[in-house]
């Protein structure tokens, strides 16, 4: 060692490197190496001494060091960039090869793996420091890179360290390196990124990031014009389909339509076959009515008939009587006998009274015959409801001795007198009563005619007041009503009577009339021991 040589970095003022050289002359006395007397403090100073004590103070380095990428690998692939240095080469030039008489012209340049790069590799220009390109784009499958770089350095490169990131797929700076490359970014996706790089120098100062910004094109089916030709070609299939649905559904239509108007025509024809047969179901249903009202009229008819008969019976035997009396007035006028000629006149006057009272009877007979055949209006009107009960109870107990000459039952009344006059149709419910009184002594009847029938058949009937209705009871000790039909008795057209005795609507004609006068109709029964039916009816 000779002296002490000072290395001067280039700053702001001075852009040159300067070496400064220190020795005896400088007062630097030390010039050979002495053992064991040299010292170095942790504040940077250097002591020695020889023939004396000597102190350097030693200056840190705070030079920021300068990164620089300078290399770019593509598949493993060095690539070189450049301004275009064909362009330097004249028309006239020829580029001789390393082979013996092998050369090339201007235009037929020797194809190499780097110039086949350059037509998909595409950049602005090069920097001045290692031709790194700006504005690098690369075709997308040009996708597999790695990037070198390095610091500028005049000391140690041992102490070098360096960072880097590539914005765009790392997230974050990379661990601390001495490797002066990144690592193999492999299939990368479209797009732009930037790399950046730093490094740590002796000095423990990290630089600047370097930076390197390239972007990747994406595949031609990828870009916007391929998207356009897809949105238009989409465009075109939606519209086609678009065109073939309408037609299709035009046909379908058509063919819908068409089915639509034959099931109209099957639907008309049906209705009209279903309204013909309704009609003819309403006509049998009226002539059914009209069998029953006539076969009620029947029986009221040989009820009234019979009660027609008893008064006109007194009215002729007592006729036939008078007669006789006035021959025999006659004959004692003629012989003078005036006192027997005033008592025979006596008799006939008695007589008279009697005619008179009994064709009074019968006139009263068919004035309430002609009141309940009267065309029915649908009016109520305030009716003894007791009157009307006994009424009808009579006729219908003569007509049924008029068909049945043997026929004879006991009837028993329990009228509630406090009742009076309710409102109701008298036709409607004298058709319901007389329904109820011709099935109770057809039932006693029947059970009669059975060989272990009971001789003493009964047909009870009363009315009574509870609450604000009036209720009518109608029993007999028949044979009563199975289980089995209960549920069915007050439906159409149902009966149990054998065929040409009923038509099954007396009991539904009877429900209808009863729910119109907002009452009720039920039925208790227990078979082998009569059944009782029960009419409730408001009072108001």
């Amino acid at each position: 060692m000779t002296g002490l040589s000072i290395l001067s970095l280039p700053n702001s003022e001075d852009k040159n490197w300067k070496i400064e050289s220190y020795g005896a002359a400088q007062g630097i006395s030390k010039l050979t190496n002495s053992y064991r007397s040299d010292l170095a403090t942790t504040n940077g100073k250097f002591l020695w001494g020889d023939r004396g004590m000597t102190i350097l103070n030693i200056i840190n380095d705070t030079t920021i060091p300068r990164t620089c990428i300078k290399g770019i690998d593509i598949f493993n692939e060095p690539q070189a960039f450049s301004n275009d240095p064909w362009a330097y080469i004249n028309k006239e030039d020829t580029l001789w090869g390393l082979a013996k008489n092998i050369f090339y012209l201007s235009g037929k340049l020797p194809p190499s793996n780097s110039l086949f790069n350059q037509k998909k590799i595409k950049w602005d220009s090069v920097t001045s420091l290692y031709n790194m390109p700006v504005n690098l784009r690369l075709n997308y499958d040009e996708n597999y890179l790695r990037f070198y770089f390095s610091q500028v350095n005049l000391g140690s490169i041992d102490t070098i360290w360096y960072r880097y990131i590539l914005e765009g797929i790392d997230k974050s700076w990379s661990n601390r390196t001495s490797q002066a490359y990144t690592v193999n970014y492999q299939t990368l996706d479209p797009g732009t990124y930037i790399l950046r790089v730093c490094s740590e120098g002796s000095n423990q100062v990290w630089s600047k990031p370097a930076e390197l910004t390239f972007s990747i094109s994406p595949p031609w089916w990828r870009t916007w014009w391929a998207y356009t030709i897809y949105a238009v070609c989409f465009g075109i299939v939606v519209w086609a389909f678009s065109i073939y649905r309408s037609r299709t559904l035009r046909k379908e239509n058509r063919v819908l339509e068409e089915k639509i108007v034959a099931r109209t025509h099957e639907l008309q024809n049906r209705n009209e076959k279903v309204e013909s047969t309704l009609k003819e179901l309403r006509s049998t249903q009226a002539q059914l009515i009209q069998s029953e009202k006539m076969a009620s009229l029947g029986e009221l008819t040989a009820g009234i008939a019979h009660e027609i008969q008893n008064p006109l019976n007194f009215v002729n035997n007592f006729s036939e009587v008078n007669s006789e009396l006035i021959d025999e007035m006659q004959q004692a006028i003629d012989k003078g006998n005036l006192l027997d000629a005033k008592a025979i006149s006596n008799d006939i006057k008695d007589n008279e009274r009697k005619i008179n009272h009994h064709g009074k009877r019968a006139d009263a007979i068919v004035k309430g015959m002609l009141q309940h055949s009267r065309k029915n209006t649908g009016q109520k009107e305030l009716t003894d409801i007791n009157t009307l009960v006994d009424e009808y109870l009579r006729l219908s107990y003569h007509g049924m001795r008029a068909m049945h000459k043997e026929f004879n039952a006991i009837i028993k009344t329990d009228f509630d007198n406090k009742i009076g006059k309710i409102s109701l149709v008298p036709q409607d419910i004298g058709r319901v009563l007389l329904n109820l009184y011709n099935n109770a002594f057809y039932a006693v009847n029947e059970k009669k005619k059975s060989p272990d029938g009971n001789t003493d058949i009964k047909v009870s009937v009363s009315t009574r007041q509870i609450g604000d209705k009036v209720e009518i009871s109608v029993s007999d000790n028949g044979n009563g009503i199975s289980q089995k039909v209960l549920e069915k008795i007050f439906q159409p057209f149902f009966t149990t009577k054998p065929a040409g005795e009923g038509t099954g609507l007396g009991l539904s004609l009877s429900y209808d009339i009863i729910k119109a006068h907002a009452g009720e109709i039920r039925v208790e029964t227990k078979e082998g021991e009569g059944s009782e039916f029960i009419i409730q009816l408001p009072q108001k």
